[in-house]
C-alpha cells in the first residue's frame, strides 16, 4: 500500500460541500434567525416542508406563523421563550403545519442558540423536518388527550368562576371571586387588574397581588394609550402574546411594568346590554401567546364577569336608594331628654334589599315624660319603609298632641287601615314619666319589653296586647289594654323587633330568652350595649331587619315637678279599672307621697267609678303634681256627661250618695270644670316636697 500523504491530497474548491443538498437528501431543511434584526432565512426544502413559495415568504418569523396552527403556534413560542430565558443552547418541538389543501403535517424542528459573551442570544439556527411517521398514533393520542384535558381544566375553571359569581350580590364579591385563588389563578393568570367606566373616565377598582399596582392608573380617561381604554373603546379583546408585543403597542405603560415579569396578557371589556361598563387585565408569567381555545374561554368569562358586575352595581345603587329611604323615614336625631339616656341602632338584614319597615322614635312629651316607640310594618321593600315613614309621623304626632297612650295606638291603627295598602304593623308604645318612674305600656301584636335592673339581671315583662295596626281597625277591635311598670332610677328599659330575637332554628321564647341573658351580661355603657346586641344578630346571621331602643332613667338630675300620668279606663273592663289603680298607687309612690296613697287611691277610684255608673262613655284619669307655695297631687277624671254631680243623703241604711262625702273629707280640695261636651272632676291633695 502506498502511503499518499497529506501533501498529495487534490480537494475540490467547494469543498466540504454546503450543507443544504445534505439535509435535503434526508428531507430536513434549515433556517437562520437573526435575533437582533429578526429577520429569518429558509432554504429551498424549508420552503417545501412550509409548502411556502419563497416570493411569499417576507423574512419575518410571524408571517411564517400563518402555516401552524395558533394552538401549536403559541406552544412552539412558549418553548423558544423559555429556552432563550433559560440560558440553554439547545431545544426541540413537534408542531403541526398546515399545507395549501387545509390538510395537516407533523413536522420536528431542533435549533442552538449562538449567544455573546454576556449570554445574550444573538442567533439562532436550525433544521426543520417532516416527523409524520415518526410519530406513532399512541404520540398522536397522548398529544390529543394532553389538549383534551387542558381543554376541560380550562372549561372547568371557567365553570366554577362562572357559579360563583353567580351569588355574588355586590362589586367587592365580584373582586373576591376573582381574586380567589380557586379560580382564576388556575388558568395560569398571575395578576390581575379591573376598572370600571365612570364618566368617561376608568377607575381602578382591583388590583392583585400586592405591589402590582402601577402608580398613575389609578384613574386614566378612556381615551389614553392604555390597554384598558383601548378595548373600552372598540369594545373587542385584545390578546397581547409576548414582552415585544407589549413594549410595542404600549410604550407609556410597558416601562413601569417591566418588572412584574409579565410575558403576556389578556384584556376583555365588560360589556352588558351593548355598553361598556368596565375592563379586565389578566397579566401571565411565562407563558406566550394563546390558543383560539384560550382566548374563547376568556371572552366567555368576561360576558359571565359583566353580567355580575352590572348585576351587582343595579344591587348597590338600589341598596343605596333603599338606605337613603329608610334613612329619611327614620328620625335624623335622637333628642336629648333630661333625666334618662338613650341608644338607638338600626341595623339592615344581611339578605334581601336591606330596607324594611322596622323603625324607632322618641318623643318628648310635657311634664317631663317622654314617649318611647318602636315598631315593624310588615314587608321587606321599599313600600314598606314608606308605610313606616308615614306610619312614624302620624304615631308621633298623636302622642304630642297628648293622647292617651291606647288612643295613640287606636288612632294609628286606623290610620293605617285608611291607607291604600295590604300592610299591618306591629307596635310598642311607652310612655315614661321620668320625675315617677312610672311607665305605660300599649302593645299591638309586638314583643314584650325587657327591662335591665341595677344589678345586671334581666327580665321581660309581660304587656297584655291587642291586634297589630290596621288589623285592629279592620276587626273593630279598638280597645288596647295599658300595662304599667315602675322604672327605678338607673333600671334599663329595651324595646327592640323580631330581628333581633329570631334565631334560626329556635322559636320566639326561646330567642327572647338568649336576649335577655345577652342583656344581663352586656355591657354597663348604654351605647355599647346597643352595639353588642347588633353584632349578636350579625353573628347569628339573622334574615331580618333590627330595630333597638334603650332608655337608663337616671338616678339624678330628672324633673322633680310637672310630672304628669293619664289612662283611659273603659266601662265594662275590669282589666282597665285595675290598671288605673296600679297606675294611681305607683305614682304616688314615686312622687313621695306614700303617707297618703291610700286617701288618694280611695279619692281616685270613687271618681273612676261614678263616671262609670252615672254616664255612658269612658273615664279618663289624669294624675299630675303641682308646685308653687306648697307642693300639691291633683287627680283629675274626665268624662262625656255635662251633668254635674250632686251631694246627696244617703239615709242609715243607704248604698249610694257617700261618694262625694268622702271625697270632701279626705281631699285638701276639690270641683268640677266644663270641658267642652263633658267635664271634669278634681281633687288636690298637698303633699310634703321631695327629699
Amino acid at each position: 500500500m502506498v502511503d499518499r500523504g497529506a501533501s498529495d491530497l487534490s480537494l475540490p474548491d467547494d469543498w466540504p460541500a454546503h450543507p443544504a443538498p445534505i439535509l435535503a437528501l434526508n428531507r430536513m431543511g434549515s433556517w437562520d434567525w437573526d435575533l437582533d434584526s429578526g429577520a429569518m432565512h429558509l432554504d429551498a426544502m424549508a420552503y417545501e416542508l412550509f409548502d411556502m413559495e419563497p416570493h411569499e415568504f417576507d423574512g419575518r418569523p410571524a408571517t411564517l406563523a400563518t402555516r401552524v396552527p395558533s394552538g401549536d403556534a403559541h406552544r412552539l413560542d412558549a418553548r423558544v421563550a423559555q429556552a432563550l430565558k433559560s440560558g440553554g443552547v439547545l431545544y426541540g418541538a413537534y408542531f403541526r403545519v398546515r399545507r395549501r389543501d387545509g390538510t395537516l403535517r407533523w413536522t420536528r424542528t431542533q435549533a442552538y442558540i449562538s449567544r455573546d459573551a454576556t449570554g445574550r442570544p444573538r442567533r439562532i439556527v436550525g433544521i426543520v423536518r417532516d416527523a409524520t411517521h415518526e410519530l406513532s398514533d399512541s404520540t398522536v393520542r397522548r398529544e390529543r388527550t394532553a389538549q383534551d384535558a387542558g381543554r376541560r381544566r380550562r372549561t372547568s375553571v371557567a365553570q366554577v368562576a362562572t357559579a360563583a359569581l353567580a351569588h355574588a350580590r355586590t362589586v367587592k364579591e365580584v373582586i373576591d371571586v376573582l381574586k380567589d385563588t380557586q379560580s382564576l389563578t388556575h388558568l395560569g393568570v398571575t395578576s390581575l387588574v379591573m376598572g370600571l367606566v365612570e364618566a368617561g373616565r376608568i377607575k381602578l377598582v382591583a388590583e392583585g397581588p400586592s405591589g402590582s399596582f402601577v402608580p398613575g392608573t389609578r384613574v386614566t380617561r378612556v381615551e389614553e394609550p392604555y390597554p384598558m381604554g383601548e378595548v373600552v373603546r372598540t369594545l373587542a379583546p385584545r390578546f397581547i402574546e409576548s414582552p415585544e408585543d407589549f413594549a410595542e403597542s404600549y410604550p407609556v405603560l410597558w416601562p413601569h411594568i417591566t418588572d412584574l415579569g409579565i410575558t403576556s396578557a389578556a384584556y376583555l371589556p365588560l360589556i352588558a346590554q351593548a355598553r361598556p361598563i368596565g375592563a379586565l387585565g389578566l397579566l401571565y408569567h411565562d407563558k406566550y401567546g394563546f390558543t383560539e381555545e384560550e382566548r374563547d374561554v376568556l371572552v366567555t368569562l368576561g360576558s359571565s364577569i359583566a353580567q355580575s358586575l352590572q348585576r351587582a352595581m343595579f344591587y348597590e345603587q338600589d341598596k343605596d336608594l333603599a338606605e337613603g329611604l329608610q334613612q329619611a323615614m327614620l328620625p335624623r336625631t335622637i333628642p336629648t331628654v333630661p333625666g334618662a339616656d338613650i341608644a338607638v341602632r338600626y341595623r339592615a338584614a344581611s339578605i334581601g334589599r336591606d330596607i324594611g319597615g322596622d323603625w324607632y322614635d322618641v318623643i318628648p312629651l310635657p311634664g317631663g315624660r317622654v314617649g318611647a316607640v318602636i315598631g315593624d310594618v310588615q314587608g321587606h321593600d321599599t313600600h314598606a319603609a314608606a308605610v313606616m315613614g308615614q306610619l312614624r309621623i302620624v304615631l308621633r304626632a298623636y302622642a304630642a298632641e297628648g293622647h292617651h297612650p291606647a288612643t295613640v295606638m287606636a288612632r294609628a291603627s286606623v290610620f293605617l287601615h285608611e291607607l291604600d295598602t295590604d300592610r299591618f304593623a306591629t307596635c310598642l308604645y311607652a310612655e315614661v314619666d321620668l320625675s315617677t318612674g312610672v311607665v305605660q305600656f300599649v302593645r299591638a301584636g309586638h314583643l314584650d319589653p325587657l327591662v335591665r335592673m341595677v344589678d345586671g339581671t334581666c327580665r321581660r315583662v309581660p304587656v297584655d296586647g291587642g291586634l297589630p295596626l290596621g288589623l285592629s281597625a279592620e276587626f273593630g277591635r279598638l280597645d288596647y289594654p295599658v300595662g304599667t311598670l315602675e322604672l327605678d332610677p338607673g333600671q334599663t328599659l329595651l324595646l327592640c323587633t323580631d330581628g333581633l330575637v329570631e334565631q334560626p332554628g329556635a322559636d320566639l321564647d326561646d330567642g327572647l330568652q338568649a336576649l335577655t341573658t345577652l342583656v344581663g351580661a352586656g355591657s354597663r355603657d348604654l351605647r355599647r350595649l346597643a352595639d353588642e346586641l347588633c353584632q349578636a344578630a350579625d353573628d347569628w346571621s339573622a334574615e331580618d331587619d333590627v330595630a333597638l331602643l334603650l332608655l337608663r332613667r337616671r338616678g339624678t338630675g330628672a324633673p322633680q315637678s310637672g310630672g304628669r300620668l293619664r289612662q283611659h279606663v273603659e266601662p265594662g273592663d275590669p282589666g282597665a279599672l285595675t290598671g288605673a289603680r296600679h297606675m294611681i298607687r305607683a305614682a304616688v309612690r314615686a312622687w313621695g307621697a306614700g303617707e297618703r296613697a291610700d286617701d288618694i287611691a280611695l279619692v281616685a277610684d270613687e271618681l273612676i267609678t261614678n263616671a262609670l255608673v252615672h254616664t255612658e262613655g269612658a273615664a279618663v284619669v289624669t294624675l299630675r303634681v303641682i308646685t308653687g307655695a306648697d307642693r300639691r297631687l291633683r287627680v283629675e277624671v274626665e268624662d262625656a256627661s255635662s251633668a254635674l254631680p250632686r251631694r246627696r243623703d244617703a239615709g242609715d241604711a243607704g248604698v249610694s250618695g257617700r261618694g262625694l262625702l268622702l271625697v270632701d273629707r279626705l281631699v285638701d280640695a276639690w270641683g268640677v270644670e266644663a270641658r267642652g261636651t263633658g267635664k271634669c272632676v278634681w281633687c288636690e291633695f298637698t303633699v310634703p316636697p321631695r327629699r
